[in-house]
Parts: structure tokens; sequence; C-alpha cells
């Protein structure tokens, strides 16, 4: 028996995805995608209670540029965080 590849599904540009269908496209979990949402790292509108997001900002999520923004913003909170902790 051969297995078959699995298939990438494609993120277009101009489609709106759920935070579920963002998730699975993203492989990340549902507190990742809260997290992503609550810090405006990942952006959304709101409509009828419930988030939707456009391919273009998950697209934007996973590019380079978005990845150092992050890991900046990351050591920054990181740095706070051991400032706090060395003060107890």
């Amino acid at each position: 028996m051969s297995k078959k590849p699995k298939q990438i599904p494609e993120i277009r540009e101009n489609a709106v995805y759920t935070t579920v269908e963002t998730r699975e496209l993203l492989k990340i979990s549902e507190s990742t995608i809260k997290r992503l949402l609550k810090k405006g790292i990942l952006r959304a509108n709101k409509v009828g209670g419930q988030y939707r997001i456009l391919g273009k900002e998950i697209l934007r999520l996973i590019s380079p540029e978005v990845e150092k923004k992050a890991g900046k913003a990351y050591m920054k909170v990181k740095k706070r965080a051991v400032k706090t902790i060395n003060r107890w």
C-alpha cells in the first residue's frame, strides 16, 4: 500500500476564514489563536460574535518580517518577566 501525500491547503489572499479554519491551516491550538487575536498579532473582524480572518492576514503572519516582529515582542515580554521574578 502506498500512502498518498497530504495535500497542503492553499491560503487564498482574499478568502475569509473562521478561527477554526485558521487554526487548522496554521496547525496551532485554540489558546494560541486566542492569544494571537488578543495581542493583535493576527488581525480579524468580529461578525455576529465570531471572528473572521482574511487570508492575507494569515499570509502576513507567516511571513519572515512578522516572525522577526513577534520574536522581538517575545523577548521584550521575557525580559519583563525575568525582571519581575528577580525582584521577588
